[in-house]
């Protein structure tokens, strides 16, 4: 919602704007690097950009609310350990000091904006509008308190917003891709190729004879790390999720029938919509008053234009009841029947009249249908009990001294152990282990490990726990040539008959080059010659993309080869076309615009690169790292 907020126009310039606060830190970084950036800083300030200063609150609290962010969208806690190494302290800042340069560059250039300009915009922005569309001011305070603004801070922060825009658009507004340019990318985008290819499999070099013992010695000593062993570790472990420990039979169909009339309007079929017409009153008395000049004759179109609300303002559309902001005005308006109006309707933020015009009725999946999906549904969310239950078990069972094996005994559970299995999730034969919970995050934890360490429980995200114990550890070592001799011996076949492979393949492709028909090369190497019209730099549906690139690095009439899964595809390139480019195409709109912005961003990330040279920057590094959760002394 604050980035609602914030964001007051949806243009280019805008989403421009916020792009270059949050993607150049690599411009404001460089800047630090230029003069002294270890200056007599005082406790409360953190940065300081020309004669604006970044006090150490400011980032604090700008990096909490980022954070928070971070954590709503990843559904789970962030530490600040972990959003550090993400960049977030560094982003936060670069975020900051953009900001900084941009308004004192306003100041410079005498940008200013009318207190009825800034008034006009926040009354226009949708985010303030309450249930009959015009703006709301009880919903304004409501959201500006939420967010941490008054009314007061909140103007001064847009206004340095739009200001910030003005100078985009100065920047960038006339901005316009050369034709050349457009010419350029457009056939880059758009030629599509024609060729004629060939297969040539891997029989064609014949089958290649096992290596000679000192050729495989010698292949093997030059390859020793290729064909070492890697570290194997023994683990038990233990995993309870919602998934093996919940029990559909147990669910009742009484529980089945509340969880369906729970989420039927969100998941199975439509809920009941409504034409619904609101007119709001300041106060009751109004309302009533109202709803006698109804009762006289006026109609609802000529009260409402008397109230000087237009049709937007008035008329909400087909609706749902839970589309409707005022959860009183709604309930009363989805109890009337159509064609009807309202008597006066006290609700949170009005009382109001309201007036509905049609009604859809709901259309739904019978619960029959999609009983068993629920009582699925319904048995993993009860099972987070007999999770807490068996998890505080095994846990009294550890803390007393207890291996795994018996705490999960305890629980009439079994470990799971695995003998031998390396980082990337293989047993020794280079199978992968199947049957472990979260295996990445598991196999990370345990190799991070040691044999005898009381390790930390592992978290899955779907609210379950992994327990592992390490056993053993075989280290990392060479293998002897015999160990891997059929492995090493393959390897080797495989490459020599790539090599020569490619070498007939080179022939084949001089032949072409020389002016041979490439339909007989294909007759005398027994392949099929075929065709492909819709080779583009994207792609084809005929050829691959190793291919398909080489077909692009060669003229029209030019021939060449390329490896694929099957040997080594033989082609030559028989015409190229290019459609006219015009302004008109939904395409080359598309890829004008993407263009356009491009250059625009780096434009003025030039600029603000620019301003932030000149002005100075100067960041107090052991604030900075202070105020992020990290140690000043780092």
């Amino acid at each position: 919602m604050l980035e609602g907020m914030r964001a007051a126009s949806k243009n280019w310039v805008g989403k421009t704007i916020m792009a270059i606060v949050m993607g150049f830190i690599i411009f404001s970084f460089a800047i630090w690097g230029i003069g002294d950036i270890f200056r007599n800083f005082g406790s409360s300030r953190l940065a300081k950009v020309g004669d604006t200063e970044i006090s150490t609150e400011a980032y604090r609290q700008s990096y909490q609310t980022e954070l928070q962010r971070l954590q709503r969208q990843a559904r789970r806690p962030i530490t600040n350990e972990q959003a550090r190494q993400m960049g977030l302290d560094s982003q936060v800042l670069s975020r900051l000091i953009t900001e900084a340069a941009l308004d004192q560059n306003a100041k410079t250039l005498g940008l200013s904006i009318s207190d009825e300009q800034i008034a006009k915009t926040i009354t226009a922005d949708p985010t303030f509008r309450g249930f009959n569309g015009a703006f709301d001011k009880q919903r304004f305070g409501e959201l500006l308190r939420d967010n941490g603004y008054n009314e007061k801070s909140f103007v001064a922060e847009q206004r340095n917003v739009y200001l910030r825009q003005e100078i985009g658009e100065a920047v960038t507004g006339a901005f316009k891709v050369p034709d050349v340019m457009s010419d350029a990318i457009h056939r880059y985008s758009n030629e599509t190729r024609s060729v004629d290819f060939f297969t040539l499999p891997a029989s064609a070099v014949g089958t290649v004879a096992a290596p000679a013992a000192d050729v495989l010695n010698k292949y093997f000593d030059e390859r020793k790390a290729s064909f070492r062993a890697p570290e194997y570790r023994k683990i038990a472990t233990l995993a309870i999720t919602p998934a093996s420990v919940a029990k559909p039979e147990a669910v009742t169909e009484a529980e089945i029938a509340a969880e369906y009339a729970r989420v039927k309007g969100e998941r199975f079929g439509t809920a009941e919509k409504r034409h619904v017409q609101v007119i709001p009153f300041a106060t009751a008395e109004d309302a009533i008053a109202g709803a006698a000049k109804l009762k006289a004759g006026t109609t609802f179109e000529a009260l409402a234009a008397e109230r000087k609300l237009d049709a937007k303002e008035f008329d909400l559309g087909l609706v749902t009841q839970k589309d409707m902001i005022d959860a009183d005005v709604a309930k009363a308006s989805f109890a009337m029947a159509a064609n009807t109006v309202s008597e006066p309707i006290k609700g949170k933020f009005s009382t109001a009249l309201a007036r509905v015009l049609k009604i859809e009725p709901e259309k739904f999946k019978p619960l029959a249908e999609v009983s068993a999906d629920l009582r699925k549904e319904v048995a993993l969310s009860k099972s987070k009990g007999e999770i807490d239950r068996i998890t505080n078990l095994i846990e009294d069972q550890r803390s007393a001294g207890k291996p795994l094996a018996e705490a999960a005994a305890a629980a009439g559970l079994k470990v799971q152990v695995v003998d031998g299995i390396d980082a990337l999730g293989r047993d020794k034969t280079g199978k992968a282990v199947d049957g472990l919970t979260d295996g990445p995050a598991l196999l990370k934890a345990a190799f991070a490990s040691d044999i005898g360490v009381d390790n930390d429980v592992l978290n899955t995200k779907d609210g379950g726990h992994i327990w592992f114990e390490v056993a053993n550890v075989e280290a990392a070592r060479d293998r002897k040539l015999d160990e891997v001799k059929t492995e090493v011996e393959s390897t080797w076949k495989a490459e020599e008959t790539s090599r020569l492979l490619l070498a007939k393949a080179v022939e084949l492709v001089k032949k072409l080059q020389a002016g041979e028909k490439i339909e007989d090369l294909a007759k005398a190497s027994g392949a099929e010659l075929k065709h492909a019209n819709d080779v583009r730099r994207t792609g084809s549906a005929s050829l691959s993309q190793i291919a398909t690139t080489n077909v692009f690095n060669l003229g029209v009439k030019g021939a060449g080869s390329a490896a694929d899964e099957k040997g080594r595809t033989i082609f030559k390139v028989i015409d190229s076309v290019v459609p006219a480019r015009t302004e008109e195409s939904t395409e080359d709109k598309a890829l004008a615009l993407q263009v356009k912005n491009a250059m625009m961003d780096d434009l003025l990330a030039q600029y603000v690169t620019k301003i932030q040279t000149d002005m100075g920057i100067n960041v107090n590094q052991a604030a900075f790292r202070a105020a992020a959760g990290g140690s000043a002394e780092n």
